[in-house]
């Protein structure tokens, strides 16, 4: 059985940049040609063939954090894997236990492998009880908590370092996952996604959001990000300079300019250009004085990634390798 290593002493919490992947449901649907039923990519768990896409998969940006000698968040592939997503996959709840297992050992096999000596940290991958889009459903605190404790349970008992809550869309859900996390004493982050005026989708400030977040919860995230929006949503938002703001530590942004409501409709890949996203992180760090953790979300690969790199990190130019056709499922 794997223990977690940084999970009293993040160490993104220190000056260290980190880098972590991109867009995995994206990239394994339309560059790799597999069929994610409700964008759910933990049931590639159930295969030998889609395990070893998964091991590609983080292969590349772990390459990316030696190259640039950063450290790494490896975050698990389980967005969709609680109960409302679950069930009608036909997953039971000790199916889901086990995906969720093998998902967490899956990156701990990754980490063994990693030459670099910089740190690898080990997250759990908690996504929302609704669309992450468009939430039909506005929980409270004490129903996020218990709708997410058994993911939360399953990863503690995994060996996870941490968990990291992805595209929260209000903060009743947020506050349950913190305090869910608080009773298994895991350090958390919370990340919210914004529509095109940068507010969340239940149409809070994101820095209300944030502070609503630090005050209510019994133990406050370890830091906030966001994702799942182009840096031009929210750059307005930043360029006001609240002190909210240096609650901010990581970015995992889309590709794509169009709105949520666009994306769910799109039935092609907008890849934007990783350039120029590049450029709009290396602006952006003006505005977040802890910014320190990149990646991305919708759309993004290691192209993507790679370039944030370089824009923000400094060091050798990624290469744009053109993609081959898919792979098919």
């Amino acid at each position: 059985m794997h223990t977690h290593l940084h999970r009293n002493a993040l160490p993104q919490l220190q000056r260290n940049d980190f880098l972590t992947d991109g867009g995995i449901e994206t990239t394994l649907i339309f560059h790799e040609g597999f069929e994610l039923p409700l964008f759910a990519a933990f049931t590639l768990l159930k295969s030998e063939r889609g395990r070893q896409a998964l091991n590609r998969y983080y292969g590349k940006y772990l390459a990316l954090a030696e190259e640039h000698n950063t450290g790494f968040i490896l975050e698990s592939a389980t967005w969709r894997a609680s109960r409302v997503w679950g069930e009608p996959l036909g997953y039971s709840a000790q199916d889901l236990a086990t995906a969720n297992r093998q998902a967490i050992e899956l990156l701990h096999g990754l980490r063994e492998g990693f030459a670099s000596e910089q740190p690898v940290v080990v997250s759990g991958c908690v996504g929302p009880m609704g669309d992450g889009y468009a939430p039909s459903e506005m929980l409270d605190a004490a129903q996020s908590a218990d709708y997410h404790a058994e993911q939360i349970e399953t990863f503690d008992t995994a060996g996870v370092d941490m968990v990291t809550a992805i595209t929260m869309t209000h903060t009743g859900e947020a506050l349950g996952i913190a305090n869910a996390c608080a009773d298994r004493g895991l350090p958390l982050a919370i990340s919210f996604t914004v529509e095109l005026d940068g507010r969340l989708p239940s149409g809070q400030p994101l820095m209300d959001a944030i502070r609503e977040v630090d005050g209510d919860a019994c133990t406050p995230p370890a830091y906030y990000m966001i994702n799942c929006a182009h840096p031009e949503h929210f750059m307005p938002v930043l360029q006001q300079r609240a002190s909210a703001a240096a609650r901010i530590y990581g970015m995992r942004c889309n590709a794509s300019r169009m709105s949520h409501e666009e994306l769910d409709n799109a039935d092609t890949l907008d890849e934007g250009n990783p350039s120029e996203l590049a450029e709009l992180h290396a602006q952006v760090k003006d505005y977040l004085p802890n910014l320190r953790i990149f990646g991305g979300c919708c759309g993004t690969d290691d192209r993507h990634v790679g370039a944030i790199a370089h824009a923000c990190l400094g060091g050798a130019a990624c290469a744009a390798p053109p993609r081959t056709a898919a792979a098919g499922s």
